[in-house]
């Protein structure tokens, strides 16, 4: 089985051809590409592989771009970390998937297909695809209050959000808080979920605001995050597992 990999994030592609050649030993890796333009100067350059996996966002852009510039007719295999609003758009377009932190039984479910040559080859619709996948777009910024004044804050400048008594606030790197309208329940289905995750009922991170992570008593990890907040952090033990999954991409 001659497979490429079209995964922007070195770990994550890593991880993904181990997972593969574990579960077929006789796969062939051939090569793990990062942007739209390598793969499409690869699929120019050398014969149609047996499969591809590949990640919707890379390097320069979106993945879907690749197929209006090349005629692939290789079976392939959609990497996300999209919500299962954008997941069902592959389903009806007859793509397979795996949602991203990419589960093991999810991947062999995936194989069996390509192996028992279940994939259904219909033409991509790229555009309606392209077209959903922006309609559901994350949210990269929120409309907050400062005193008398309205203003926007950047998704990328928030380290975590806080729920307390039905309210919740944004914390930014800068060490300020802003009252936000969302719950996290919201912000859930919200957040690019590569960069934030819920580690309890009252708490979501951002990956680059954790600083250093220590195992706790009874199965939960207690979180070191900047800015650095008075009382302690805790990754809740339901979530530990998940949250482990996560931080590995």
């Amino acid at each position: 089985m001659k497979t490429l990999v079209i995964e922007d994030e070195i770990p994550a592609a890593r991880r993904l051809s181990k997972m593969v050649t574990a579960a077929r030993p006789a796969a062939n890796i051939l090569d793990t590409l990062d942007s739209v333009e390598g793969a499409v100067r690869w699929l120019r350059t050398f014969p149609m592989p047996d499969l591809i996996f590949m990640d919707i966002q890379i390097a320069d852009g979106l993945s879907f771009d690749i197929f209006k510039q090349v005629d692939i007719t290789a079976p392939v295999v959609f990497t996300t970390a999209f919500d299962q609003y954008a997941v069902q758009a592959f389903k009806v377009s007859a793509v397979d998937y795996l949602l991203k932190p990419i589960d093991p039984k999810d991947l062999e479910i995936a194989l069996q297909k390509f192996d028992n040559q279940r994939f259904k080859h219909n033409k991509l619709d790229i555009e309606a695809l392209s077209s959903l996948l922006k309609k559901d777009a994350f949210k990269d910024r929120f409309l907050v209050k400062s005193g008398q004044q309205l203003l926007f804050l950047l998704a990328t400048e928030i380290a975590f959000f806080r729920s307390s008594d039905g309210l919740t606030q944004a914390y930014t790197f800068g060490g300020k808080k802003y009252f936000v309208e969302n719950t996290l329940e919201e912000l859930e289905q919200l957040l690019n979920p590569r960069e934030f995750f819920r580690i309890s009922r009252s708490l979501t991170v951002r990956l680059n605001a954790i600083q250093k992570i220590h195992p706790h008593l009874n199965g939960r990890l207690k979180l070191e995050l900047n800015p650095t907040t008075t009382e302690e952090i805790f990754v809740s033990r339901e979530r530990s597992g998940e949250f482990k999954t996560w931080l590995g991409g």
